[in-house]
């Protein structure tokens, strides 16, 4: 972990930056991976939000980027407050410990209801919406079995399956990893066991309290689910579920994955068959999770990206400056490229190049994928 980056570890964050944090991932471009490379290369989020203008003109940005103001950030964290939820911040000692890890965390998190239990060993279970009867029976059955054998189940609050291993696991503390505001239940048939979770488990949410789901939110929140997860049990799912997404974010983030073999016939079994060929564990109870978490290791800490220090003035001081952007820009496109691809092409140092995607990111005109692929957006 980078220096400049290891100071927020196991650290709790003033009042004031608090704040600034919840100010710079609440503005206009700056996704959760973008927040770290702009902290990396600032060192503080006060410093990064003076630096937002400037670096989203220099990216080709006609009008002022927004960022959002104090008094906004004020009323969010107020807002929360009311409803007896905190705010926990990347690198507190409250963070659920393996979503830290992960490459893209949410800088910030809400939590409401029982926070200790985000320090427990935690397996996600996710499944179908139209979930088999069989299904919810044995979903709810291994969530208890998982929490009775020390782990907490994390789900993400939907019918089916979810529901099933909320159930569960309602006697020994689970986690709902919500798609909108950690006050808002979705879908509304489930306030009563949302109301419970609140009292005996925890709720979680990156998004701001009040916040209606959107579908565009569900793919970050399975990847809250995985990523606080030593693993994931898929129990239903068809070929293109969310629980689907969810094993892949699993896989990626180097978590273990476990499904449960259905009939052949049913839509709902070929998911999970699909995620056994390719070869996740076998699962039939919950004996099969605890034999091979136990002998897994803990899932590896992917290293951040490297600080970039005082690169401001090495591309904004030179005569360089104009061409840097100019031929980064010239090799981008609108199909994917790496980095690594990039830095050949170009001939720039790493930290210049890595500038002028921040720049090019902060106006709107670039998109990020996975494997640190980047394109440019063409409509502009």
């Amino acid at each position: 972990m980078p220096d400049q980056l290891a100071q927020h570890h196991q650290r709790s964050l003033s009042d004031g930056e608090r704040l600034a944090w919840l100010r710079l991932i609440r503005s206009a471009n700056v996704g959760p991976g973008t927040f770290f490379r702009l902290l990396e290369r600032f060192g503080t989020a006060t410093r990064a939000l003076d630096a937002l203008p400037a670096l989203a003109r220099r990216g080709g940005r006609a009008g002022a980027i927004r960022i959002a103001s104090q008094a906004e950030a004020a009323r969010e964290l107020e807002a929360a407050q009311r409803i007896g939820a905190t705010l926990l911040a990347w690198g507190e000692p409250a963070y659920p410990p393996l979503l830290a890890h992960i490459h893209d965390p949410p800088p910030v998190i809400y939590a409401r209801g029982r926070r200790e239990l985000l320090a427990k060993k935690t397996i996600g279970v996710v499944g179908a919406r139209n979930a088999s009867v069989n299904g919810r029976r044995f979903a709810k059955k291994l969530a208890a079995d998982l929490g009775a054998g020390g782990l907490m189940v994390a789900s993400g609050l939907a019918r089916g399956i979810d529901v099933a291993a909320h159930d569960g696991a309602l006697a020994t503390g689970t986690a709902a990893v919500l798609g909108g505001g950690v006050d808002v239940v979705y879908p509304a048939e489930n306030r009563a066991l949302y109301d419970r979770i609140a009292e005996t488990g925890v709720l979680l949410s990156e998004v701001p309290p009040g916040t209606q789901p959107q579908a565009r939110h569900f793919p970050r929140r399975n990847r809250i689910i995985s990523g606080m997860a030593r693993g994931v049990v898929v129990v239903e799912a068809s070929p293109r579920s969310g629980s689907l997404i969810t094993a892949r974010l699993a896989l990626e983030q180097g978590r273990e994955v476990f499904a449960v073999p259905g009939a052949a016939m049913d839509p709902r079994a070929r998911g999970t068959n699909h995620l056994i060929r390719e070869g996740a564990t076998l699962t039939e109870s919950a004996d099969d999770v605890f034999a091979v978490l136990a002998e897994s290791r803990p899932p590896p800490t992917p290293e951040l990206p490297i600080i970039i220090q005082d690169v401001t003035n090495e591309l904004t001081d030179t005569e360089d400056a104009p061409s840097a952007r100019d031929q980064v820009i010239a090799a981008l496109g609108p199909t994917p490229t790496t980095v690594d691809e990039l830095l050949r092409v170009c001939q720039f140092s790493q930290a210049v190049v890595s500038t002028v995607l921040l720049e090019l990111e902060l106006a709107g005109r670039l998109e990020r994928h996975p494997g640190s692929k980047v394109s440019l957006l063409m409509d502009h």
